[in-house]
């Protein structure tokens, strides 16, 4: 990531809307946003498959579902922050399992991106998928966009939910449902 090409156009912006990037208290702004957009766009330079790795052989090819993995993104349309829960589900094939941390770190590889939800469900979906050949994903995903909650339409706490279903997931309507019953409990 380049890093001072990153300060010199937060620089640039702040001059833009009549800022001065001099005055003492955003003398070091341009250098902490570009080390912040190192972190949040961490993604851009992973790759998602190498997060499920790890794979462990067990006696049941049962459902695996891990609830409310929380996860922060950007909007690419905005630049504005989304954040929110993905839910995810998936039968494996063989008995073959991840890790359920690996779950999590597939969520927030993918998510430290700029993007949009819709893709951000799908990627998460593919790649649980492909990756673990399982059966069956299911991915939700639950999420407030500040793009909708402080500018334009101005609607703040409006959620947008999407989701990716894959596999057994998108033939059998009552396994569907399963995963979203399990959702929604609480």
């Amino acid at each position: 990531m380049d890093l001072a090409k990153i300060e010199e156009a937060v620089r640039m912006i702040l001059t833009a809307v009549g800022e001065d990037p001099d005055r003492e208290g955003l003398l070091d702004t341009p250098a902490r946003v570009a080390r912040m957009y190192e972190e949040i766009f961490a993604g851009l330079h992973r790759d998602p498959k190498q997060e499920l790795s790890a794979r462990f052989h067990v006696e049941h090819g049962e459902m695996v579902f891990v609830r409310d993995i929380p996860f922060y993104s950007m909007c690419e349309h905005h630049l504005l922050p989304f954040f929110g829960t993905a839910h995810v589900a998936y039968l494996p094939s063989d008995n073959v399992v991840t890790g359920l941390s690996k779950l999590a770190r597939l969520v927030d590889t993918v998510a430290k991106r700029p993007q949009v939800q819709e893709r951000m469900t799908n990627d998460i979906a593919d790649v649980l998928f492909t990756e673990l050949n399982a059966e069956g994903v299911m991915v939700v995903v639950d999420a407030e966009h500040l793009c909708m909650n402080m500018r334009g339409i101005k609607k703040p706490g409006s959620k947008t939910m999407t989701l990716a279903v894959r596999g057994r997931y998108e033939s059998d309507l009552r396994m569907r449902e399963e995963v979203l019953q399990l959702v929604r409990y609480r």
